[in-house]
């Protein structure tokens, strides 16, 4: 599990009790400096849609690229095209499939997308968009 904020990290280490011991816990950046053994499922439930430059984006897919394996799966949770525009006070990119297919690139095959409207403890209604792909096999790390 990759969070930049090390009490989320505990909290979710607590939570799991002795399953935590299964997992690799990174305190890091998305878009910074990291590594990761080769991994089977990435998953990320509103973090894309943060990253409003380029450049942080091109560094999130290419640690998604580094660290999936051949036929691994990328789940990528965002606010959807009709969805919020500011998130906690933050701006946000919002996105469909083919949106998150293109910043993916060419060797991600879309699986399948699933529309969601989440209702906040306040009473609003957000949009996301979930969308599901597998990296092709064959194309190396």
């Amino acid at each position: 599990m990759l969070d930049v904020s090390g009490a989320a990290l505990a909290r979710a280490r607590a939570r799991l009790g002795e399953k935590a011991n299964h997992v690799q816990w990174i305190e890091a950046d998305v878009t910074g400096s990291w590594t990761s053994p080769p991994m089977d499922i990435w998953h990320d439930r509103a973090v894309f849609h943060f990253l409003i430059e380029a450049h942080d984006r091109s560094r999130y897919v290419a640690h998604v690229r580094d660290v999936l394996t051949p036929g691994g799966t990328v789940i990528i949770g965002t606010f959807a095209l009709d969805g919020p525009e500011r998130c906690s006070g933050l701006p946000v990119r919002r996105y469909d499939a083919a949106g998150i297919a293109a910043e993916l690139g060419d060797r991600f095959r879309l699986v399948e997308t699933v529309l969601e409207s989440h209702h906040t403890p306040a009473g609003t209604v957000q949009k996301f968009s979930y969308s599901r792909f597998v990296l092709s096999k064959g194309t190396g790390r």
